[in-house]
């Protein structure tokens, strides 16, 4: 286990009154709101852009001075626990003392300077969060990875960004080790945990680390933090992030979508290595003042998740629909979730029909959201807001969403178009500000005003957005247009069936048909495939518009995924046109 482990723990509180006070003061917009009244919001909204901003300055540092004002014993800032018996409470007074050694050990010991790149590899451990706070103080630029990566994969992320920096955990050093010659600009790896040769260590150097360090003072536009997408439908792009649009931008969902105060404890159980980690491990909760809670969990087990909601006081909670689905095939008439009072759900489209489940088992409704890694929320069912199942609500307050044509116009209600945010004649610095390294990928994600997502979709006559898919995923056939969301969603119905990735397939004469690649439960493994294929395609025609049935299904043991888990459609579609 992790030094960290055995730090004291020292707690004050900030009451409703100081957090007032401390916002107001502030400027922020940092006290949640009710979305009973959406378009007055929309219509009032605004958040001015400073010409510098830290987030460690700015936010962790007067969340600090409030706690000092007050002797009362609040949520800690960071509640983590390893599932056994092992915890870490820290306030924000402890974070900044934690995370001010970290960033000098980052700025002396690693000899970095601000804007250098620095590739961080960890689990859910509490490293992971003072390391973030500390490159951000030192102005470094952060690149987090999931500990899933291949060495091939590391070695591509070293050479694109150029980073001088890698730290992760001693398991992942060796396949580091096997690559890092060919990466002439990495000057620096680090272990977080144990030795090895060539490498610092992270806890001797803590050990002996300096806590006073002064905060680098960073423009809002200069640049904080680098995300690999996930690389769907070709190699990852790097979408590079400022202080502004993270550190200022997630006060959106922060405020209106997770609804969050300081007497909130959020639990969100995104892999550190993507950008919602930032969103609900970081920035959201701590501008809000919220409490973030974390189990360290290597692996995915929907009944520590069930027991951890009934046993700690989590008042919100972020998950994937994929989670929720899980979840809802358990006993939880066994589970009573005291604390819990507000349910969301990102990463991808929610099936209604697991929302009806959750809500009949549980009594809580899931908010959904939508995003990209290149944005903030743009769209979500925010709290007061009427909830349609299937749609990912309405456009968030920074945000002017629509939905357009080829040409870049926008169209009318209920007719399907790419996902555009407008970008002319102003930018909104809550988008990543480009694909470093790719100035064509930028400029092709711009159509018109339009920043274009890539996903298609339709906006209601109520401004609901309802997502179709993505915008190389749509399948053309007989004249239709079918999203293939639409009939994985109809197939995860099925009781037989686990997961489904649905693509285009060449047909005579229909140009192109629907056909589905399906993972069995396995009590299904050994039915007959001509009669369950025959059951599928009759239970999709009942589910959804008959023309959208997959005539092609094809049973195989698991789907390709990329790194974060996202089904490669393009794989399957390369594979059946022939191009893989």
């Amino acid at each position: 286990m992790t030094f960290l482990l055995k730090v004291k723990h020292f707690t004050t509180h900030i009451t409703p009154r100081v957090c007032t006070r401390f916002i107001h003061n502030e400027q922020r917009l940092y006290t949640p709101q009710n979305f009973s009244d959406y378009e007055d919001i929309r219509r009032n909204y605004r958040l001015d852009l400073p010409e510098y901003f830290n987030f460690a300055s700015e936010v962790l540092d007067k969340w600090r001075a409030a706690e000092k004002d007050n002797n009362k014993k609040p949520n800690p800032a960071l509640w983590w626990i390893n599932g056994e018996g092992k915890e870490v409470k820290w306030s924000f007074d402890e974070l900044g003392f934690h995370s001010r050694k970290v960033a000098n050990v980052l700025s002396d010991s690693c000899d970095l300077k601000p804007g250098d790149r620095v590739i961080v590899i960890l689990p859910r451990i509490p490293e992971w969060w003072l390391i973030n706070i500390a490159c951000i103080r030192a102005g470094l630029v952060i690149i987090p990875g999931t500990t899933q990566l291949t060495a091939k994969d590391i070695l591509y992320r070293l050479q694109k960004s150029e980073a001088k920096c890698i730290i992760t955990s001693q398991e992942l050093s060796p396949a580091i080790d096997s690559i890092s010659n060919q990466a002439p600009l990495l000057k620096t790896k680090m272990t977080v945990t144990g030795t090895r040769e060539g490498w610092l260590s992270f806890q001797e150097l803590y050990t002996t680390a300096d806590d006073n360090h002064t905060c680098v003072r960073t423009r809002s536009t200069d640049p904080m933090a680098i995300y690999f997408t996930s690389g769907t439908t070709g190699f990852p792009k790097m979408a590079e992030h400022s202080h502004c649009s993270h550190g200022l931008g997630l006060t959106i969902p922060g405020k209106y979508w997770l609804d969050l105060t300081p007497s909130d404890m959020i639990w969100n159980i995104s892999d550190p290595g993507w950008v919602k980690s930032a969103w609900s491990y970081i920035f959201c909760p701590w501008i809000q003042g919220s409490s973030v809670f974390a189990h360290y969990m290597p692996r995915f087990d929907p009944t520590v998740v069930l027991e951890t909601l009934t046993n700690y006081p989590i008042t919100v909670f972020c998950a994937t629909p994929t989670t929720y689905r899980m979840l809802v095939l358990c006993d939880l008439a066994s589970y009573k979730f005291k604390s819990l009072q507000h349910c969301l759900s990102a990463g991808e489209p929610m099936n209604p029909q697991v929302m009806e489940q959750w809500k009949e088992k549980t009594g809580l409704d899931i908010y959904e959201g939508y995003a990209q890694t290149e944005t903030v929320l743009i769209c979500g069912t925010f709290k007061g807001m009427k909830i349609k199942p299937g749609s990912m609500g309405k456009a968030a307050p920074c945000y002017d969403v629509q939905v357009v044509d080829p040409d870049g116009n926008v169209l009318p209600p209920n007719q399907e178009g790419d996902i555009g945010i407008r970008v002319a004649p102003h930018r909104p610095f809550y988008l990543f500000t480009h694909y470093m390294g790719d100035p064509e990928k930028t400029a092709s994600s711009q159509r018109g005003d339009f920043y274009i997502t890539g996903d298609r979709a339709t906006r209601d006559e109520d401004g609901y957005f309802w997502f179709i898919g993505r915008s190389d995923d749509v399948i053309l056939s007989s004249g239709y247009r079918i999203g293939p969301f639409e009939v994985e969603s109809a197939l995860l119905e099925h009781p037989s069936v686990v997961e489904s990735a649905v693509v285009s397939s060449p047909d005579p004469i229909r140009g192109e048909v629907v056909k589905a690649f399906v993972v069995l439960s396995p009590t299904y493994i050994r039915h007959d495939q001509e009669a369950l294929t025959k059951e599928l395609q009759e239970h999709v025609q009942k589910v959804t518009a008959p023309y959208k049935y997959p005539r092609k299904i094809e049973f195989v043991e698991e789907l390709p995924k990329t790194v974060s888990g996202k089904i490669q459609r393009n794989e399957l579609r390369n594979k059946e046109w022939g191009k893989a």
